[in-house]
């Protein structure tokens, strides 16, 4: 577990403020920032991101359905729509996509702990803390 893991699901979890996200996003260069997209998109597929995900998914991004990233996700093959979400170049655009990509994982993501996980897991990522200190809360509606 990386610090970058870390920061990403606590976004998806919502422990962590999007504009926090957006900041340290910002911090990264082009080139790490296009890892950090293909990295979201990885960890949307092992989530079990499905072509449904997309239309709660831009609503919680808050991106408007014209949106590239928005316009791509609902297209189906959502792997393959992932992909071209991830490597959008325009800044403005790496944001939407950072932002879009956050949200596609917090909704697979609820689903997959509500489907294996709603007895309780050992996935570090469903066992961060909060800021007391206890396990971060099932998250719903998202960011």
């Amino acid at each position: 577990m990386t610090e970058r893991d870390v920061i990403l699901n606590e976004l998806a979890q919502g422990l962590r403020p999007m504009p926090q996200g957006i900041e340290w996003f910002d911090t990264h260069g082009p080139k790490e920032q296009a890892e950090i997209l293909l990295f979201l998109t990885h960890h949307c597929v092992q989530a079990g991101a499905v072509t449904e995900d997309g239309p709660e998914s831009i609503r919680r991004a808050g991106l408007r359905a014209t949106h590239t990233p928005a316009v791509l996700i609902t297209r189906g093959a959502i792997d393959r729509q992932l992909g071209k979400i991830a490597v959008l170049t325009p800044a403005d655009e790496r944001r939407k996509a950072f932002r879009l990509l956050i949200a596609v994982l917090a909704v697979a993501d609820e689903r997959r702990r509500d489907r294996f996980c709603s007895g309780g897991c050992g996935h570090w990522w469903h066992n961060l803390p909060t800021d007391d200190g206890r396990s971060a809360p099932r998250v719903r509606g998202g960011p």
